[in-house]
């Protein structure tokens, strides 16, 4: 009894590490999104990535989302992510026309809903109607920013996701490397609290 119970967990277990990191890193995009949002604080390889889903669909208009910079802010030239991740946009060639940043105030927590709110006063100030977006981030924050950015702005906004690769680690061994331990448990936790705190959540 002891050993089948013993092999029933670690079956379970080996099935969790295999499948924990795709279940976080859910990639459902929206045809008809009309807006590709993408979260400033990702790593370059992903804003560059980000460029090409741009052009790969129907899309008008990019915006980059971001808190103030938690290091670095009184030396950079970009005071938050969403202007960073702009900035490096454009640089790496994107039509500034079709780019808007639109920064999010400093919070002591729930960081994402923030910029998913600060999302949500630019559009309804545009008073452009908007329809669908894309958010665009990184491997298994996907599932936790869908949630608050759903949060946000559903029903009157339909938020499709779509989850960047990471490239530091590998994603369905992410149990080897300390990079993949450490952010596949992390956002499990995080994900954990989203749900659990998202009823408390104040929404606009």
């Amino acid at each position: 009894c002891c050993f089948f119970l013993l092999f029933i967990m670690v079956e379970a277990m080996g099935f969790l590490s295999v499948n924990l990191h795709n279940f976080l890193a859910i990639s459902q995009p929206v045809k008809e999104a009309e807006i590709l949002v993408v979260e400033g604080w990702l790593p370059d390889y992903a804003i560059k990535e980000a460029i090409g889903e741009f052009n790969s669909g129907k899309y008008q208009l990019v915006i980059t989302t971001g808190l103030p910079l938690s290091k670095g802010y009184y030396l950079a030239e970009y005071k938050n992510f969403a202007q960073l991740a702009a900035a490096t946009m454009v640089k790496l060639g994107f039509d500034p026309n079709k780019l808007v940043a639109v920064p999010a105030p400093e919070v002591m927590k729930d960081r994402t809903y923030a910029s998913a709110i600060a999302l949500r006063e630019w559009l309804e100030a545009a008073k452009n109607p908007v329809k669908a977006i894309n958010l665009y981030t990184f491997g298994p924050h996907a599932r936790r920013s869908w949630l608050l950015f759903k949060k946000a702005l559903a029903p009157e906004i339909t938020v499709g996701v779509i989850a960047v690769a990471p490239q530091d680690y590998e994603p369905q061994q992410w149990w080897r490397s300390s990079e993949g331990v450490r952010t596949v448990i992390g956002e499990t936790i995080a994900y954990i609290y989203a749900r659990l705190s998202l009823g408390g959540l104040p929404r606009p």
